[in-house]
């Protein structure tokens, strides 16, 4: 749209010296001649502008005419720069650039505000999440349903939901909302979801219950194994739970309480140690990790 077109043309010149109408063309799309005939629209609108010709010039808003970032703090300021960096890691939407690089201070005025900070909320998906999460915010905004292939324990199903919210927890995006086959509210993690698309269905927003707003129910701890864990792998309890989250043997081993409600997590997680762990209780995953442990050597057996 012209008028956002025009808000960023604003927001180039305000945070440099001198552009280049070429420059600008290749930033928005657009030819020199409809870069021009915004400049005189930013004009009538009482923005000074001022042109300079030959090699060394461009186009300028007039000295003084600046955005005055004195109404907040250098740590208010950071705090805001990185939050939006963090977002727009995620995120295709060109506002959030625009918006960065209008409240970006200059060189000379703060040499390294936010830039000792990185923030990658999208790991290794970047295309993919950046792609449903714009689906999603578009259908919680016009409240229309949205379907998907989910890949679960249990295998594929197709969801039809009503989006509410888009969360980042435990080191990923989910969509919470009713799901119609379930008949209930839901997480979904977004990096199990395929095939997402918009439908055609609107739905009328519905009371959600207060415990559905607290995330960290879902993970709520009820059941406890009990392990001895080799110290070379101290770093990796240290980094998944905290360094108070264990304690050490006289034989100089990690005694660690597994708490967990999902049996499948629960599984992965202390195979996923090898032979570097000895679970002490409780024997139902004793016998099963044997199960496993008979299963993989038959497996290799067979080769």
């Amino acid at each position: 749209m012209k008028i956002d077109r025009l808000l960023g043309i604003i927001t180039v010149l305000l945070n440099r010296d001198k552009t280049k109408a070429k420059d600008l063309a290749e930033k928005f799309e657009v030819s020199i001649r409809t870069i021009h005939r915004d400049i005189e629209d930013i004009c009538k609108a009482g923005i000074p502008i001022v042109t300079y010709q030959g090699g060394a010039g461009g186009i300028s808003i007039a000295e003084g005419y600046k955005f005055d970032r004195r109404i907040l703090t250098i740590d208010e300021l950071d705090n805001i720069m990185i939050g939006l960096k963090s977002i727009d890691s995620i995120s295709q939407d060109t506002k959030i650039k625009l918006l960065l690089e209008k409240l970006a201070p200059k060189q000379e005025d703060i040499l390294s505000i936010s830039n000792n900070i990185f923030i990658d909320l999208s790991s290794f998906y970047k295309t993919s999440l950046s792609n449903k999460i714009g689906l999603f915010k578009e259908a919680i905004n016009n409240k229309r349903e949205v379907s998907f292939d989910y890949f679960s324990k249990n295998g594929i199903d197709t969801r039809h939901v009503e989006p509410y919210f888009i969360t980042f927890k435990w080191s990923a995006w989910y969509v919470s909302g009713y799901c119609k086959l379930r008949k209930d509210f839901r997480l979904f993690k977004l990096n199990r979801m395929n095939a997402l698309k918009i439908t055609e269905t609107h739905f009328a927003a519905r009371d959600i219950p207060a415990e559905r707003t607290h995330y960290d129910d879902y993970l709520s701890d009820g059941q406890v194994v009990t392990m001895l864990i080799d110290r070379s792998l101290e770093y990796q309890i240290v980094e998944s739970y905290g360094i108070g989250s264990y304690e050490i043997t006289e034989d100089n081993r990690i005694k660690f309480d597994l708490h967990y409600t999902n049996h499948d997590y629960a599984m992965q997680f202390i195979l996923g140690l090898g032979d570097k762990v000895k679970v002490l209780t409780p024997n139902h995953i004793i016998d099963e990790l044997k199960a496993h442990a008979k299963n993989i050597l038959d497996r290799y057996k067979l080769t």
